[in-house]
């Protein structure tokens, strides 16, 4: 990782929302200040919080939020397909047709039980900003591109709900942080691949930018 991107990551971590450890780790408080300190609670905190945070700059800017049509939670390979693609195990997707974000809930539950609730309130953002980018009719040349402005859009959505007293924010572990962000990147910068997500450094800077700069800088 460069020092920049270091730089801008630990910039985001000093209001990390979640705590990372290895094995044995500990799920700490939550960050939704209603309290509910539950898998589930989290997802609809995540849900509604990112829903209010779109549909508040989409009145901003004059346009109105769409919001999505459903939110369908699947294990393994038992879930809603969108148009010719079945879905997949441990992941997460927003389909436009239909208008929907599907999740495996088995996979999401097992990130929050290792990693945090940080986990639930940085990939159902992610998704979220897919649904966004269908909305405003965003068009990219390529596949890694829409996903690194997921990855700011999340990041923006944190930073606006942490700075709106939404959720509550808590110092985390920086280098283990920056390890579990590292996992989700790509192991090699081919951007022509149709399903790239880009590599650790560049999810990681896209992520901090939205989160030190909002959503105008996505």
């Amino acid at each position: 990782m460069t020092p920049v991107a270091r730089a801008l990551v630990a910039a985001v971590l000093t209001l990390v929302l979640v705590a990372v450890s290895g094995c044995g780790a500990v799920h700490r408080s939550s960050t939704d200040r209603a309290g509910d300190d539950t898998f589930e609670g989290d997802v609809r905190t995540a849900r509604t919080l990112t829903e209010q945070f779109w549909r508040a700059q989409f009145e901003e800017s004059g346009r109105i939020y769409r919001p999505i049509a459903d939110f369908i939670p699947y294990s393994g390979r038992f879930g809603p397909s969108c148009g010719d693609e079945p879905a997949v195990p441990n992941n997460a997707f927003y389909c436009p047709i239909g208008h929907f974000i599907a999740f495996d809930q088995d996979w999401l539950e097992s990130l929050w039980s290792e990693m945090g609730d940080g986990s639930v309130y940085v990939i159902i953002p992610h998704e979220f900003g897919h649904a966004v980018q269908a909305q405003l009719r965003t068009g990219f040349e390529l596949n890694v591109q829409m996903e690194l402005q997921a990855d700011c859009y999340a990041g923006a959505t944190l930073a606006g709900l942490v700075n709106s007293g939404a959720l509550a924010a808590e110092e985390g572990d920086e280098e283990e942080l920056l390890l579990s962000l590292a996992a989700a990147g790509d192991p090699t910068d081919d951007w022509l691949d149709p399903s790239a997500h880009g590599t650790a450094e560049q999810r990681q800077a896209s992520f901090a930018t939205g989160y030190q700069e909002g959503v105008g800088a996505c």
